[in-house]
């Protein structure tokens, strides 16, 4: 997993991922972000701003994660986008289901 890293800046509010989400890396942030989802309280932010790619299956954390956010009353919310990874969501559309923002916005 020397491609990915994961860090939880604020326990339950904020988590960073960087480098590349996909199936090598994905077991463990699933399990991070339930983690987040269920011990913090309104938005959870996840900061990709460091995230280079991510495949289906990283796109299926994602998803998993707001479903799971959904249902604890929160908002998933992804921050800094960059430009690879918001042509995937666009081009599956899930730019329309996710919350994307940008750092002036957050």
């Amino acid at each position: 997993m020397a491609d990915f890293d994961l860090s939880e800046v604020e326990p339950g509010q904020l988590v960073q991922l960087a480098g590349r989400l996909d199936v090598h890396a994905a077991a463990d942030v699933r399990l991070a972000l339930a983690d987040a989802v269920e011990t913090g309280t309104g938005d959870l932010v996840i900061d990709l701003a460091a995230l280079e790619t991510l495949d289906v299956t990283g796109l299926g954390v994602l998803v998993g994660a707001h479903r799971r956010a959904d249902r604890a009353g929160r908002t998933l919310v992804l921050r800094d986008v960059r430009p690879p990874v918001q042509r995937v969501l666009h081009l599956t559309r899930l730019d329309r289901v996710l919350h994307v923002s940008s750092t002036e916005a957050a």
